[in-house]
């Protein structure tokens, strides 16, 4: 059964395959460096990495570019407010986010390019654009003329067939009703940053920098441009008119956008008192693999409500993933392989991948896997689950994992990686048939202080962090 996703473009759910049947050309709209990433951003780049995760895991290649826009008016603005470079004001908020990434587990794209390293190909492209009369000047600034541009508004479906020929707007966000024409060089200003070019001293647009990027690394056609839903009007719209003006090929197959994240039923704003970063939510004592494991759970088409309650049940989810694979490794099973247990891994290992290939739906993807636990688990407590029935069901949770990555612990600094917990474990199991309660009871307290539960069962003993 081939990938599904819904495409913007269309409005359907397509079928996907890269056009070289092989490699999947993938564009990404990345973080705008002018603040640390919120957890609403997050959602987007998490939606990302799990379609690029799914991609790998159906044998796909990926050449997947994300940019860094260290130049827009916002950064600029802030950069003049501090009297820094742009340079100097972007470049702690950009390792931030490389950091969030690894934190979240965000695989990194094969290449990661940044808008102040291409001002030639950006400067190129609205040359290219002004040979085809698709341009003009005011004031020094050079602007796309959208009326030049029949299909303008066919990503979005917006009818702009009553806007106002020649108005115009130099600002990189405006109303999202409105069509403009946009700026894609601005001439420069005392006191802000510019760049000496063929078509004056100046800077780019925000629109133009993508349109030039993507097709510098993936060509003229990208297979699949991803991003969030506030970008489909006016930024991916106007990469659209930008690139295909120039080329007369389309610019993306496939437009994909995750929806917005809300938290705790309202709107993210500074001023409700709920606008978090992962670094907030962090110190709030919830481990990232329950941050990733709740902004992936929600199908990416769904406005995603962030509860710290949700936080907590994604917690307590994992730690039943976790028990399971323990289960499966350390139980002692009866010998042999119970067909109707190997038959259950295969069908879950099935329904899991067909969940994924329907539009990446995360949700019913999990659903099949702790309905598969839960039959498992009553499998074995009535001993009919055999020892040969472990290894296919812990290929179903290596299938989950492959895409959710939220199974292994988070080591806080100075906190205790796995064996050194099993280490202890055991020499608590060695000091209790020592009769040596008093040391036994001290390693389980020491490990709960270190956030460390020990589980005595009739099968031995197991561990889990603390949520």
């Amino acid at each position: 059964m081939p990938i599904r996703f819904y495409n913007t473009l269309s409005q359907k759910v397509e079928d996907f395959a890269p056009a070289d049947g092989k490699t999947v050309r993938m564009y990404v709209c990345g973080p705008t460096v002018y603040n640390y990433a919120h957890i609403g951003n997050l959602r987007t780049f998490t939606f990302q990495d799990i379609l690029r995760r799914w991609l790998r895991a159906r044998h796909f290649d990926t050449l997947h570019v994300m940019n860094i826009t260290d130049v827009d008016d916002k950064i600029i603005r802030a950069a003049v407010q501090q009297n820094v470079s742009i340079n100097e004001y972007t470049k702690p908020y950009e390792a931030a986010f490389l950091e969030d990434m690894d934190t979240l587990r965000l695989q990194h794209p094969e290449k990661i390019v940044r808008a102040t390293e291409h001002i030639g190909e950006m400067v190129s492209l609205i040359q290219s654009l002004t040979e085809k009369g698709m341009t003009y000047e005011s004031d020094g600034s050079i602007y796309y003329r959208i009326a030049k541009f029949p299909e303008y508004g066919k990503l979005s479906h917006n009818d702009f067939g009553g806007m106002i020929a020649g108005a115009r707007v130099d600002v990189d966000e405006y109303e999202k009703e409105n069509a403009r024409d946009f700026v894609l060089w601005k001439q420069k200003k005392d006191g802000e940053p510019s760049w000496n070019t063929t078509i004056g001293d100046g800077r780019p647009g925000w629109h133009i920098e993508c349109s030039a990027m993507a097709m510098k690394y993936l060509g003229d056609t990208l297979d699949i441009h991803a991003g969030g839903i506030d970008l489909t009007f006016p930024h991916h719209e106007n990469e659209i008119a930008q690139s295909e003006a120039v080329t007369g090929k389309p610019f993306a197959r496939f437009w994909i956008h995750a929806e917005h994240l809300i938290v705790e039923g309202q709107k993210m704003s500074k001023s409700v008192g709920n606008y978090f970063t992962l670094r907030d939510v962090i110190e709030k004592g919830y481990q990232p693999e329950a941050v990733r494991y709740l902004l992936a759970s929600v199908p990416y088409r769904n406005k995603l409500n962030f509860t710290f309650d949700g936080l907590k049940a994604a917690a307590t989810s994992i730690d039943r993933l976790r028990n399971f694979e323990l289960r499966l490794k350390t139980d002692k099973f009866p010998d042999g392989a119970a067909a109707e247990a190997d038959k259950r891994s295969a069908e879950s290992l099935q329904r899991f991948d067909e969940a994924m290939d329907d539009d990446l739906n995360t949700a019913s993807a999990l659903g099949v896997l702790f309905e598969f636990i839960r039959d498992s688990n009553t499998a074995m407590d009535s001993g009919t689950f055999q020892a040969g029935n472990a290894a296919p069901a812990l290929e179903v949770l290596k299938r989950f994992d492959e895409v959710f990555d939220v199974m292994k612990p988070t080591v806080a600094e100075g906190g205790m990686g796995n064996e050194a917990i099993d280490n202890l474990a055991a020499e608590r199991n060695a000091a209790k048939k020592a009769r040596d309660f008093a040391r036994a009871d001290a390693i389980r307290a020491d490990l709960l202080d270190k956030g460390i539960i020990l589980e005595d069962t009739k099968e031995g003993t197991r561990w889990k962090r603390k949520a």
